[in-house]
């Protein structure tokens, strides 16, 4: 039996679904190394980076440095690994650290504030994830009595990825630094995406972090590498870093064949970070048009976006999904919530093809 003109339409739309290279906003994680990337790393000079004698990890780490006007830096497997190996070196176990309730750090990296780094976290919820002294003194326990554990540390993050790439003024985070070395604990920062933070505020990264004890930053988020993060401060806290490095088995060998990707990342990315944000604005803009979403358009700063379906009546785990099946690739973060991220493997065709699908997808419920 032939099948009816509206059933073969309906199969030739699945396959031709099928072969369209999917829409990938679940993070911008999930990049590919561009051409230049792969040369680069397939051509690295290496050597043995526990012996500190590979060289392009060494470029790698000495460029970082200048750009952020550091000492030193130290290049590590991941973002979490960057932010716990801070930690370690700043704190003892027992202590007290301090983050926003929603922080990376705190939130999503195994628990390891607690689980290795013996310490304990104290947090407080901040409705665009932007901590202030204010805020933060209440939460300090300094030179207090010898039985109440004893803030070591306190850990911003910028941008803030679960209050929606919000970014921190500079005159805020230099106040709680001020603040907190006045009574002398220091600040780290996981700068994750502190590039899109640069891009945002029309600022270098060494102007807005000069006044934290520590930076982490990612490679493999917006700037596209394919792996790794950073770790710079001061030549003594960096040499502590290695060590921490090393605990946590992430001395690594000829790591040059992916440090070189990562130089390319650092010194030519920065520059299109901006499409990124205009084609998240463009995203948040549209879809806030759609009956039944919600985007709070003033925490779209960078190249996050949260949207709420509550006004659809459908669960967002099952739009995520539906999404998925058509190619357009998202995440669910509460029963109402979702996230897309935009990245330089996403072009505004691409936005208007995912809203296309998820427009296509609220008018069929």
């Amino acid at each position: 039996m032939n099948p009816t003109p509206a059933t073969a339409s309906t199969k030739d739309s699945d396959e031709a679904r099928k072969t369209l290279p999917a829409v990938d906003l679940r993070s911008d994680t999930v990049t590919r190394p561009t051409p230049e990337m792969r040369r680069a790393m397939a051509e690295a000079e290496v050597g043995d980076d526990v012996y500190a004698d590979d060289p392009t990890v060494n470029r790698l780490q000495a460029r970082a440095a200048e750009i952020f006007g550091r000492e030193a830096a130290i290049y590590v497997p991941s973002g979490s690994m960057g932010n716990l190996v801070a930690m370690l070196c700043h704190t003892r176990p027992g202590n007290e650290v301090i983050f926003e309730e929603r922080g990376h750090s705190c939130l999503f990296e195994m628990a390891s504030v607690s689980a290795i780094a013996g310490c304990m976290p104290r947090t407080k919820f901040v409705d665009d994830g932007i901590l202030t002294w204010d805020v933060i003194e209440p939460l300090l326990r300094v030179k207090t009595v010898y039985y109440r554990a004893q803030t070591a540390l306190i850990v911003l993050e910028n941008t803030h990825n679960m209050a929606g790439g919000t970014v921190y003024p500079q005159h805020v985070s230099d106040d709680i630094c001020d603040h907190a070395h006045d009574v002398g604990v220091p600040v780290h920062l996981d700068g994750a995406r502190i590039f899109n933070a640069s891009v945002a505020l029309g600022r270098p990264v060494e102007q807005l972090t000069r006044k934290f004890d520590s930076v982490m930053f990612c490679l493999s988020k917006g700037l596209g590498a394919p792996i790794g993060s950073m770790l710079v401060g001061s030549r003594e806290f960096i040499d502590a870093a290695r060590i921490k490095r090393k605990l946590l088995g992430g001395g690594m060998r000829q790591a040059g064949v992916l440090a070189a990707a990562g130089l390319i990342a650092l010194e030519k990315s920065p520059a299109r970070l901006h499409i990124d944000h205009e084609n998240a604005r463009f995203l948040a803009e549209r879809l806030n048009e759609l009956p039944g979403v919600s985007v709070d358009l003033k925490k779209v700063q960078t190249n996050i976006v949260f949207f709420d379906v509550a006004g659809t009546g459908r669960n967002a785990v099952e739009i995520a999904a539906e999404l998925g099946k058509r190619n357009v690739l998202c995440g669910a973060t509460g029963p109402t919530a979702i996230r897309m991220l935009t990245h330089c493997d996403v072009d505004r065709a691409g936005i208007e093809r995912a809203l296309s699908v998820l427009r296509s997808i609220l008018s069929a419920a």
